[in-house]
């Protein structure tokens, strides 16, 4: 399906429009758009702020809607923008294109093919990062951002920076991102991909001109930062909260007793090495690496040769409901080993107080860790001896 008239009827008939976020991008807007209306019959275009010809540009120009913010809020804030405006308008998709011209109109028709078997899914048009003129700096940041992606959700995809996208507007529309410029694209994948969303990517082709030609608002150094500061947030809540949910949720009585033969009654490991998974789990749970704890264990375990399995599981330890009596105990063994008083008092705090508390946590989480990771050492080994011999 190449023919433009058929990319705009199948558009139409499946209530999809298309979102243009632009940017001080005065040299290619007109002809882009010009080109683009021979696709489909409703384009939005968000011009974020442009201080260029931008907006005379756009009031130029027909059957077109147009949005515009004030001033430049970032990338992302003009797509959820543009999200917004869409709904509104009673489209259940939206096609994401940039306004630089190095996306082919003509490429939507991959993005439909794909479509076209996964309704509920995000298409990713993604690009070859190897072709000629692609910007390092591009590949670089998309490298990084597609190893976090696959950290934070388990799943991989090849070029999670690709502005080319199809979006199912319940996914993005009206909901509260925490981002607004570049990295919005990332957090959209992975907080759809931790709702359960497909998140699927096609190979397309893009057109980068040569340096001295390129026009780009990717901004390198302010803008890893801030991605940099996304994928922290993002990895926090993942083995914090998205991942120990997901895990116990799928735990009922089938797979307990599966996972127990399979690790315990069935292994060949010796109780000792089980016990010490158990107890390299418990320990790294408590101690304060929270969002870490199950990267940590699993390679710690595969480095001793221990149960990777049992010691990521008893690593969840920390869950949600977890986190008030393992901070507090922390702080009660810390004010036990320095001979403080274990309560803080909140009329004397201060710089030096805080200081002072953050020490004794410290200190008591890995008293607490250490003690409690022997605790259930014992348990496990004699519940081992037990329970195998019958």
């Amino acid at each position: 399906m190449t023919d433009k008239a058929e990319i705009k009827k199948r558009l139409h008939e499946l209530n999809i429009c298309i979102i243009v976020p632009t940017y001080n991008n005065e040299k290619t807007l007109e002809s882009f758009i010009s080109g683009l209306k021979a696709y489909s019959e409703t384009i939005i275009v968000v011009n974020d702020g442009s201080t260029d010809s931008t907006a005379s540009i756009l009031e130029g120009m027909e059957n077109i809607v147009v949005c515009t913010c004030p001033k430049n809020r970032g990338k992302g804030y003009a797509l959820q923008t543009g999200f917004g405006k869409a709904l509104a308008l009673g489209f259940d998709y939206a096609v994401t294109i940039d306004s630089d011209g190095q996306h082919y109109p003509s490429e939507i028709a991959v993005l439909l093919e794909e479509h076209s078997g996964n309704p509920d899914a995000i298409i990713i048009g993604a690009r070859n990062l190897r072709q000629e003129n692609m910007p390092g700096k591009n590949t670089f940041a998309n490298r990084f951002s597609n190893f976090w992606f696959w950290v934070e959700t388990g799943r991989k995809l090849p070029d999670t920076q690709s502005g080319f996208r199809l979006y199912p507007l319940r996914l993005v529309a009206n909901r509260h991102f925490f981002t607004r410029h570049y990295d919005f694209e990332l957090e959209a994948l992975v907080r759809s991909a931790w709702n359960g969303a497909p998140v699927l990517s096609v190979p397309i082709t893009v057109y980068y001109p040569p340096e001295e030609e390129r026009i780009s608002h990717f901004k390198p150094f302010k803008d890893f930062v801030r991605i940099s500061i996304l994928n922290t947030f993002l990895v926090l809540i993942a083995f914090l909260w998205v991942k120990p949910f997901h895990f116990f949720r799928q735990i009922n009585k089938e797979t307990a007793k599966a996972f127990l033969n399979k690790h315990i009654f069935a292994s060949t490991q010796s109780n000792r090495t089980i016990t010490l998974s158990v107890m390299l789990g418990i320990f790294l749970g408590i101690i304060p690496i929270w969002g870490y704890q199950m990267l940590v264990a699993y390679a710690l375990a595969h480095f001793f040769k221990l149960n990777k399995a049992i010691a990521l599981v008893a690593s969840n330890i920390s869950i949600p409901p977890m986190i008030p009596f393992i901070l507090y105990g922390s702080y009660a063994a810390g004010a036990l080993l320095l001979g403080n008083s274990p309560g803080i008092k909140l009329s004397t705090i201060s710089f030096v107080t805080v200081k002072q508390d953050f020490i004794q946590y410290l200190i008591g989480s890995f008293a607490l860790a250490a003690t409690s990771s022997v605790i259930f050492g014992i348990i496990t080994y004699l519940l081992l001896h037990i329970l195998k011999k019958k």
